[in-house]
Order: C-alpha cells, then structure tokens, then sequence
C-alpha cells in the first residue's frame, strides 16, 4: 500500500507539470512564469509568480490584461519569462535585476510600456522580439550588451535611447523597426552587427560615433528613409550590402581609414553622390 501512496504522489506532481509549459524550482530572486495561450497563470492562488515578489498587480488571468511591478529583491528574469504573454500591457522592472534572459518577452505584441531598470547590464537575444506595440524604448547606462534580434520586429518602435556602455549592437538587434525614426549611437559602440538596422524604413537620421571601427553586412539595408550619412574616421570596414536599397540615400562621406568595402555595399543607391 505504501509503495502505491508514492506511486500516487509522484503521478499526481507529473499531471500538475504538464498543465504548465513548464515547470521548474526558482527561488524568490529570478522571475519565470508558466502560461497557457498567452494568459499568465498564477500559481498557489497568491500574487506571487515563480516566487517573486509583486508590488502592484493589475494582471488578470480572467481579462487577460494589464500591469505587473516586482518587488526589488528581484535579481534576474529568466530565459522564456514572459513568452507569449500578448496581453501584458506595461511592465516596471526594477533596479535590483542584472539581466534579461533570451526570449524574455518575446511575442508580447501587447506590451505598449516597459521601464527597464538602472542595474540591467545585458538584454538576451530575442528578449522582446515582435513586440510590435511598444513605440519607446530607453536602454539604461548599466547595459553592455543588446544581443542578437533583442529589438527585432518592434515595428511600432518610434524612439530608442541606448545607454553609453553599450560596447556592440547585436546582430538584428533593431532590423524590422520601421517605425523607428532616428538613432543614436553612443561613443562606447565598437561595432554594428549584421542586419542590426536592417529594414528600418523610418530611419532618416543616424549619428554613427568615432568609437565604431566596423559596420556589418546589411547593418542598414532597405532603410529608405536615410538621406546623408557620415562614415567617421574610426570605420575600417563595411560589410556587404551594408547599405543596401538605401534609395533615399544621396550623399555618404567615408573616410581615408575604411580599407574594405563589401560587395553589394551601396548597391541600390542610384542617386548617392560620394565625398
């Protein structure tokens, strides 16, 4: 009969995994959640989610929208955190958290709102890929890395602030933000990505730094948008297709210190004029 119990026990915790997406042991320092169709499910019936404190709470798993804002004994937010949640509407992520994990919250194409907090120091790859409802973004001082497609498809992204400790811009980090209108690059970036702009059609206006010392391939193709561009000393090299169907482009000055210019660079580009 004992054995039976046991047998029981571990076949009921097996069923209790599998209406999950997953299931794992967190502590009360990282955030992960278990969803089902995009609806957060909170678990034990407490306002708590993976173990991690909630400050403020408007998220209803019967609505299935609103607001979530941790408590700051919060440290990181883990790998698939967010996945899918379409109807998270806004989200404050506070200062005590380090990292944000590859594909944290990817497809939330409802998230219209994130504040990112000041300690973050990386953005995983994918971590808010397609999260089409979001129109401005500020990446804190903290941040080293933004990495591969961590912007990706956020066609509603107007505005992007990007701190100056940023070292490498990944690559596809902001390739589909059409909506995306200007940017600035801070000194601290060494190098732009492959695809990091590409497809940015909205983009008229990017200040590239001296500290840049290569541009990707197709880091700016089919951004349309862009009228002038200055290539500024630091640059030694330029990827292929970099500037690719740049149709709007009409005046590009590269310096004596580029040494490679890959295939295709400026193909597309009929009326640009060089200096």
């Amino acid at each position: 009969m004992k054995i039976f119990r046991i047998l029981g026990i571990a076949l009921t915790a097996v069923l209790m995994c599998v209406n999950f997406l997953s299931c794992s042991n967190n502590s009360n320092k990282t955030i992960r959640y278990q969803t089902n169709d995009g609806v957060i499910i909170r678990l034990k019936n407490e306002d708590v989610f993976g173990g991690a404190k909630i400050i403020s709470n408007t998220y209803s798993t019967t609505k299935g929208y609103g607001t979530i804002e941790f408590a700051s004994e919060v440290t990181a937010i883990e790998k698939d955190a967010f996945y899918e949640c379409k109807k998270l509407t806004s989200i404050t992520i506070p200062n005590s958290v380090v990292s944000i994990g590859d594909y944290a919250f990817m497809f939330c194409s409802g998230l219209t709102s994130v504040s990112i907090g000041n300690s973050v120091t990386s953005i995983g790859e994918w971590a808010f890929h397609d999260c089409s409802g979001l129109t401005s973004v500020v990446i804190p001082n903290s941040v080293t890395s933004i990495g591969w497609s961590a912007f990706y498809g956020c066609s509603g992204l107007a505005s992007v602030s990007i701190g100056n400790s940023v070292t490498s811009i990944g690559k596809c980090a902001f390739e589909g933000c059409s909506g995306l209108t200007s940017v600035t690059i801070p000194n601290s970036v060494v190098s732009i990505g492959e695809y990091a702009f590409c497809g940015c059609s909205g983009l008229t206006s990017v200040t590239i730094p001296n500290s840049v010392t290569s541009i990707g391939a197709r880091a700016f193709s089919d951004c349309s948008g862009l009228t002038s561009l200055t290539i500024p000393n630091s640059v030694t090299s330029i990827g292929n297709y970099a500037f690719y169907d740049c149709s709007g482009l009409t005046s590009v000055t590269i310096p004596n210190s580029v040494t490679s210019i890959g295939e295709g660079a400026f193909k597309g580009c009929s009326g640009i004029t060089f200096r």
